[in-house]
């Protein structure tokens, strides 16, 4: 049997199959792991349910990252079904497709306080909510990030901010909540293309640059970013907490 048979997960960010999430999620459930999945409204909840034969049939509710008490319920909902939480899973982001284009000095407000809220500030929500319920418990957090967050890369602008803010937040939260016994760790993958990576613009050409300067020469999978998260949710990476590691077939090694 599976260390992490029973164990109960909370993923937040899944829109298809494409998804990062859902490749972490196919993982997770392999391995035993009870899944309790977000849709941030009626029209993703739909979407999601077309899903959720191949993962199971798990519980889900619906829960937008940025409506704090709808937070809240879905917390309190998983403590009612389940009890506790072990991890959380957080792979959510999204920046106006206005913002990733141009430079990034010509950046509005509303647009980044728009990315910030969405792809980091959801992050300390999330944590707020669920740290009761997986203290005691040896809780691990999971957030996705990209290289953009400390690199430049074209097209990404307020993104790319968003997730240095998130990886910044990553930190602090791996120092908040060590003390309860919960790890908090960041993965940065590779260039997938999921939903989100759409609004990018010139991405195929990106996905072809790293899959020939990668060592592995290759593209990374949600399979991959999965099996990694897997790792870092589980008890073999109980000395690892603050960090972002990198599932990217090692493109951020290279001076390119």
């Amino acid at each position: 049997m599976s260390p992490m048979e029973g164990k109960v997960a909370a993923i937040f960010g899944i829109a298809n199959k494409r998804s990062i999430a859902y490749g972490i999620a196919e993982s997770l459930r392999e391995s035993g792991v009870q899944l309790a999945l977000n849709y941030q409204n009626e029209r993703m909840g739909a979407s999601l349910d077309k899903l959720a034969e191949n993962l199971g049939n798990p519980w889900r509710q619906e829960c937008d990252v940025t409506d704090e008490e709808a937070v809240k319920e879905f917390f309190a909902a998983i403590r009612k079904e389940f009890g506790g939480l072990d991890y959380l899973i957080h792979s959510v982001a999204f920046a106006k497709r206005e913002e990733l284009g141009g430079e990034y000095v010509d950046t509005s407000w509303e647009g980044y306080a728009l990315a910030q809220q969405v792809s980091a500030y959801s992050l300390l929500t999330l944590c707020k909510y669920a740290t009761p319920l997986m203290t005691g418990r040896d809780g691990s957090v999971i957030a996705m990030t990209y290289l953009g967050a400390e690199k430049v890369v074209t097209n990404y602008n307020v993104m790319g901010v968003a997730k240095a803010a998130l990886e910044a937040s990553v930190r602090y939260l791996a120092n908040d909540l060590g003390p309860k016994g919960i790890r908090v760790n960041a993965v940065s993958a590779g260039p997938i293309r999921t939903l989100s990576a759409s609004g990018v613009s010139d991405f195929i050409k990106l996905l072809d640059f790293v899959a020939e300067k990668s060592p592995l020469r290759r593209n990374v999978s949600t399979s991959d970013v999965g099996s990694a998260a897997r790792f870092l949710l589980s008890e073999d990476a109980r000395g690892i907490t603050g960090q972002t590691i990198y599932v990217d077939n090692g493109f951020s090694i290279m001076g390119i």
